[in-house]
């Protein structure tokens, strides 16, 4: 079994450490980065106008869009266990409506608080989902000619695996995509938070996670069974419990394998940014690669020196976050 670094190492040289974030010091902490926005963010964005979308095996994905008719649209993907309104969604696509984006949050299945119709649930290669949802945008009757991808730890890896599956034969109106806090190599992170200095964010997420087994096991019983999940400890045992066989993998390792973005990411063929803090308490050494053989012609890859998990706080007069700010300049500029 391969081993990690119980803390992420140095970045590779090749890899932009760029400083442009600089939060107060009191905010240079990984796991304070790491939840201070959800214990006191609250962003105010209208209500969207959500949408029921019909998968092609009878299940649904439930939509928020943010219309305003703007002929450009970015798609936001929520990370493990989160939803299409979490802080994190709500203020990129707060920052995105500002800079003239039409915005489609999307929520995974069994996310956003209805549970999905199939066994299955969501996984972190789970792309034929976000396919379907990029396909009906693409088809939407507002006409959009510009959609760019954004995502957010488990949705960041989805968007970039994506892109890479798509590869040369990406439609054109796709025009690139930015994403935070990426745990590219899904066995280094499930390794990260394994660790004892980690139990707290694995305990609240296999929390989250026995509460919609619960509900699960009640509609397939003979599919799903919760009998023993208190022994769980981390995502190597759910994996194998759970996501592997429900999901059509032989185990944790085989899902983890086929489904990091990492030695995809040569595949890509559209600008493609990876953010990820040097600080961020979820990811390994392994998920900040800098050698070119690896990140392929198109993906760039920046390592903040703090930001935590999906943090990047800023204590600004408007509002917004740095990776906000971040992500509206990249992808303004791929247009």
């Amino acid at each position: 079994m391969k081993k990690y670094q119980s803390e992420p190492q140095p970045v590779p040289a090749a890899v932009s450490a760029t400083g442009t974030y600089r939060p107060p010091l009191w905010l240079r902490n990984g796991h304070l980065q790491s939840v201070w926005p959800s214990l006191f963010r609250r962003v105010e964005l209208a209500a969207p106008q959500s949408e029921t979308l019909q998968t092609s095996d009878q299940d649904e994905l439930h939509l928020d869009w943010y219309r305003q008719g703007s002929g450009r649209l970015a798609i936001i993907s929520h990370g493990l266990e989160g939803h299409s309104r979490r802080p994190y969604v709500l203020g990129l696509a707060k920052a995105l409506i500002a800079q003239g984006w039409d915005v489609l949050a999307w929520n995974f299945r069994s996310c956003g608080g209805v549970m999905n119709k199939q066994p299955r649930f969501y996984h972190s290669g789970a792309t034929v989902d976000l396919a379907a949802v990029v396909q009906h945008a693409l088809g939407a009757s507002d006409g959009y000619q510009h959609v760019a991808l954004s995502g957010f730890s488990m949705g960041g890896n989805l968007t970039l695996l994506y892109l890479a599956e798509q590869g040369e034969h990406i439609d054109p109106r796709i025009r690139g995509a930015v994403a935070f806090s990426v745990p590219c190599d899904l066995a280094g992170s499930a390794a990260m938070l394994a660790l004892p200095s980690r139990r707290i964010y694995m305990k609240r997420f296999l929390d989250d996670l026995h509460e919609k087994m619960k509900t699960k096991a009640v509609l397939f019983p003979e599919r799903i069974d919760v009998a023993g999940f208190e022994a769980i400890r981390n995502f190597r045992e759910f994996d194998n419990r759970y996501t592997a066989p429900l999901h059509g993998f032989r185990d944790a390792e085989d899902y983890w394998e086929q489904s990091a973005c990492l030695h995809r990411l040569k595949d890509i063929r559209v600008p493609a940014l990876m953010v990820n803090a040097q600080d961020d308490p979820f990811l390994s050494s392994s998920c900040f690669p800098g050698k070119r053989e690896i990140l392929g012609p198109c993906v760039k890859v920046e390592a903040p020196k703090w930001g935590g998990h999906v943090g990047f706080v800023e204590l600004a007069r408007d509002g917004y976050y740095w990776s906000e700010r971040r992500a509206v300049r990249y992808l303004d500029q791929l247009l």
